[in-house]
């Protein structure tokens, strides 16, 4: 990559889960200080309240790079087609591009087929309330750890199938390394994600072993693990793909740290892997 001495602090951004626990207004002033963007989530923005939130990303000028999550939509009933609306007008409040969608678990009584026809029910309802907003739904997929309680979607080839009746403005996908980094055709998921258009959120995490009891928690720190993460990146830049970069590590040694020292910790790794 060419002018890599330049890069990629200006590409960075911080999801508050890094730093799960720490407030989100000094989160998001340490980003706007920092010229860092920010991943928020829907719990904080709402104990802080979405009018202040918003305003206070105005305020600062801070890019919202992402905003995490909805979806949990494989049995899509009225009440979670709902959440999702709500969440769409949360997004495009706080001036976000992309919405992360984490489509849920195996329902009671279905299968993974079924669950999976039931996430394209809902996208189909929701692709254009989100497409009037300015809004673009993110299909993240996940490990397959995690496909019978928490995403049956498990690569970026079954995210961009069901993104694929939609226009890509509406229904993007999000390309996170924890996920993806097993699949032997990631690289051609991450070439079609580019020619279609689709790569709405490009996320970092390293891949560590043993993983802790329950295995949500078990993120590395960039450098920590396994994943080659230039690799990535040269993939997905090669798509034309110029945007933010999320860190979004779940990590409970990190969490029980101070905020801004995991902050400026990321910051100096994601710096150190990636130049």
């Amino acid at each position: 990559m060419s002018n890599r001495e330049h890069f990629p602090l200006n590409r960075f951004s911080f999801n508050h889960a890094t730093a799960k626990f720490w407030d989100q207004s000094e989160a998001i002033e340490r980003c706007a200080r920092t010229g860092s963007g920010i991943g928020l989530w829907r719990e904080p923005v709402a104990e802080h309240g979405l009018a202040a939130t918003a305003k206070l990303v105005r305020d600062t000028g801070v890019r919202v790079t992402s905003l995490c999550r909805a979806g949990f939509f494989t049995d899509p009933t009225a009440q979670a087609i709902d959440d999702n609306k709500r969440a769409i007008d949360e997004t495009a409040e706080l001036g976000a591009p992309a919405l992360v969608l984490v489509a849920g678990a195996i329902p009671e009584g279905g299968t993974i087929d079924s669950a999976r026809d039931g996430v394209a029910e809902a996208l189909a309802q929701l692709a254009p309330y989100a497409a009037e907003r300015g809004v673009t739904l993110a299909i993240e997929p996940l490990h397959p750890m995690f496909a019978s309680d928490r995403c049956v979607v498990s690569t970026l080839a079954q995210a961009l199938d069901l993104a694929a009746p939609h226009p890509a403005e509406a229904v993007g996908v999000v390309v996170d390394t924890y996920h993806i980094w097993w699949d032997p055709e990631v690289w051609n998921g991450i070439a079609r994600a580019g020619a279609e258009g689709r790569i709405a959120s490009f996320q970092l995490a390293d891949w560590i072993t043993p993983l802790p009891a329950g295995v949500l928690t078990g993120r590395g720190q960039l450098g920590d693990g396994c994943i080659d993460m230039r690799r990535y990146l040269e993939a997905v830049d090669a798509t034309g793909f110029d945007g933010p970069i999320e860190v979004e590590l779940f990590n409970e040694a990190l969490w029980a740290r101070p905020g801004a020292e995991v902050f400026e910790e990321t910051r100096a790794a994601f710096a150190r892997v990636l130049s």
